[in-house]
């Protein structure tokens, strides 16, 4: 028993043997949004809960929004936990947004072949002006410097980075001083972290990384769908969708599919409009073109209204993300607007206007198709009589006078059960 105490002792004093360290590990590749900030504020949250000796978020990113952005260097610079920024895997890059992200982390990594960078605040879909942009410029560089001066890092190369859009690769950014460490895995992060000393805010911590279990944290399924429609080209789709969809069950009472699909996809775009910035002008213009396709199908223009609804929804996508600074980046692909411009006068000039023509041609059948059918008197009409129409046998009645056996005749009308007929001109 004497044998075993200073065992005891040992490991009562240094209990991280006793068990393998914990490390959370999750992937953001895509633009940071509300999603990926959720998703970032959660692992923080969970790895936190399970004590783990740090969170390693590896990083893609070519930017994304603002209000996103500091909402995760919030989270980063207030983490219980010591946060391990990895831009990775080669080839990768922390553009824009993820520049910040990369330099609030209690430490900054690079995989070979990666580069951080280019986050000046230039003029996006809708643009800004000199002024504002010189006020986005400003802002942004206070911003950097004081996420760089809480970090110990290079202030002069971060406000470089916003003012002159410099971009360096991971050796160049380790000589800087902009990260701590170059790693050529995950595996390398953790031995080269070990024993390092970060700062938390309740004191410094020394971390355990060496042999230290890595546990992957991925997004939820719920949180997946959210990152995905929070894409601006995305969201403009679903609005696009929406309103097709709504449009097709109002030409098509009953048909319920078109309209849970367009309501759902309203919500959707809704939703994600919500964390985006929308330009209102914009928004008001998509709905003002497709009025006015709607009125070409109805109104004989000869295309003006048409050629009215291409360029008020050409013009109101291009303006429907309009950022205030250049640091977000939102904006939809030119490719999906002008393909959605083509595809929405098609939908409208032939597909609505197939389905409307159809519903103005004339009644052939039933009640309403027996005016204008020709038939033949079966006996003298005066003004009773019988007559043939299209193979069956009415009662009928003549309005213009006598109508002889075998004549033929002109349905006018239908009214109790009789047919009112007049004698054709030969």
């Amino acid at each position: 028993m004497k044998r075993l105490l200073p065992y005891y002792f040992f490991f009562l004093l240094f209990p991280g043997l006793l068990h393998a360290q914990k490390v959370v590990s999750i992937q953001i590749d895509g633009t940071i949004n509300p999603a990926s900030a959720d998703f970032i504020h959660n692992a923080i949250e969970k790895a936190g809960k399970e004590n783990a000796e740090c969170l390693i978020i590896h990083l893609n990113t070519p930017g994304g929004l603002l209000m996103s952005t500091r909402s995760i260097v919030s989270d980063l610079l207030v983490s219980p936990v010591a946060v391990i920024v990895y831009v990775s895997p080669g080839g990768a890059h922390a553009g824009s947004a993820g520049v910040f992200i990369t330099m609030a982390a209690n430490i900054a990594a690079m995989a070979p072949a990666t580069n951080i960078g280019a986050a000046h605040p230039v003029a996006m879909q809708g643009g800004m002006d000199s002024t504002m942009n010189s006020k986005a410029t400003n802002d942004a560089a206070a911003f950097i410097r004081s996420i760089a001066g809480k970090r110990n890092r290079n202030l002069d190369w971060a406000e470089d980075a916003v003012r002159n859009s410099v971009s360096i690769t991971e050796t160049e950014a380790l000589q800087k001083n902009v990260i701590d460490i170059v790693a050529l895995t995950e595996k390398d992060l953790l031995s080269q972290i070990d024993g390092k000393v970060v700062q938390l805010p309740f004191g410094v911590h020394v971390l355990q990384t060496k042999n230290a279990v890595v546990q992957t944290y991925s997004m939820s399924v719920w949180e997946k769908i959210l990152n995905i429609i929070s894409d601006p080209s995305i969201a403009y789709i679903l609005l696009l969708l929406g309103m097709y969809g709504i449009m097709f069950e109002l030409y098509n009472p009953g048909a319920m599919l078109p309209g849970i699909v367009g309501v759902i996809s309203l919500i959707l775009a809704f939703y994600s409009m919500h964390s985006l910035p929308v330009n209102y002008a914009g928004l008001a213009l998509i709905v003002f073109g497709i009025v006015l396709f709607i009125l070409e199908i109805k109104i004989v223009s000869h295309g003006i209204l048409a050629i009215g609804g291409i360029v008020s929804l050409l013009l109101g996508s291009m303006m429907l993300i309009r950022t205030s600074s250049g640091l977000e980046l939102a904006k939809i692909s030119r490719v999906v607007i002008f393909s959605a411009t083509v595809v929405t006068a098609l939908f409208f000039l032939f597909v609505i206007g197939v389905g409307l023509k159809a519903q103005r041609r004339k009644v052939v059948t039933g009640r309403e198709g027996l005016p204008g059918i020709t038939g033949v008197a079966m006996g003298l009409l005066n003004p009773l009589g019988l007559v043939m129409v299209e193979g069956e046998i009415w009662n009928a009645v003549s309005v213009g006078g006598d109508i002889q056996k075998d004549e033929k005749v002109r349905v006018k009308e239908m009214k109790d059960l009789k047919l009112y007929v007049e004698k054709m001109n030969t």
